[in-house]
């Protein structure tokens, strides 16, 4: 009978710990489930300096291209090819960026039913900040995915426009007006983004202390600035 009663007692106990490590380990929960976030946008960040380097080159070639004179035909042809190659791979690389941001927000949103189990109101109440700005950073990339998309579609269109010999030049400037315009929607969806990324990587420090956690962490990283057809 003493033998059931220990046991009973010591099962008891055990229950009691594990109930207290799980309610101690909540802000750890959160943390890791933040920081793998970030490193899920590790192949995001690397396509950055990639585009950045492609989006300069496409501006050389459509520098060289508008410098040719129609008798030089063929050659504003050759380099329109090259152009369409261009965006054909950062069209690969922004759906690279998707994909990691897609991942990102995943892991992300694990957190969302954890929040109300924080037993300090700071932390809680920090991290429901946290979660909002976060969730509105996605929103703000989804509109710069979908901007930068259009635009290299309306640049793929331009450079296809090019190799026409008998394009009217209305016609043409029309369509550069058009890429312009659009790529003023991707500059203004890539600073919502960045503004969004600035002020969720402050949230988050707000939250690791509020939380009592004490560690060293990784940011989010802001895009680059996209450049424009003149």
């Amino acid at each position: 009978m003493a033998f059931k009663k220990s046991f009973f007692i010591l099962l008891l106990f055990i229950l009691a710990l594990l109930t207290a490590c799980s309610g101690a380990s909540t802000s750890e929960q959160i943390y890791d489930h933040l920081e793998k976030a970030v490193e899920l946008e590790d192949t995001f960040v690397k396509q950055q300096d990639p585009i950045v380097e492609l989006e300069k080159k496409e501006q050389e070639i459509y520098s060289q291209i508008i410098d040719l004179g129609m008798n030089e035909f063929e050659q504003i042809k050759e380099l329109s090819k090259q152009a369409i190659e261009n965006i054909d791979e950062r069209k690969e690389k922004i759906e690279l960026e998707k994909e990691s941001i897609t991942a990102s927000k995943e892991e992300f949103t694990k957190i969302e039913s954890m929040i109300e189990d924080l037993e300090q109101e700071d932390a809680q109440k920090s991290a429901q900040e946290m979660y909002s700005v976060m969730t509105d950073r996605y929103k703000a990339y989804d509109k710069l995915y979908q901007a930068y998309s259009k635009t290299l579609k309306l640049e793929k269109d331009l450079y296809t426009m090019l190799q026409k010999e008998d394009l009217e030049q209305k016609t043409l400037t029309k369509h550069i007006t058009k890429v312009n315009d659009s790529y003023q929607q991707v500059i203004a969806a890539n600073k919502t983004f960045n503004e969004r990324t600035t002020e969720y990587n402050a949230l988050k420090e707000e939250f690791y202390s509020a939380a009592g956690i004490d560690a060293e962490y990784e940011n989010n990283a802001p895009t680059g600035e996209k450049n424009s057809t003149e």
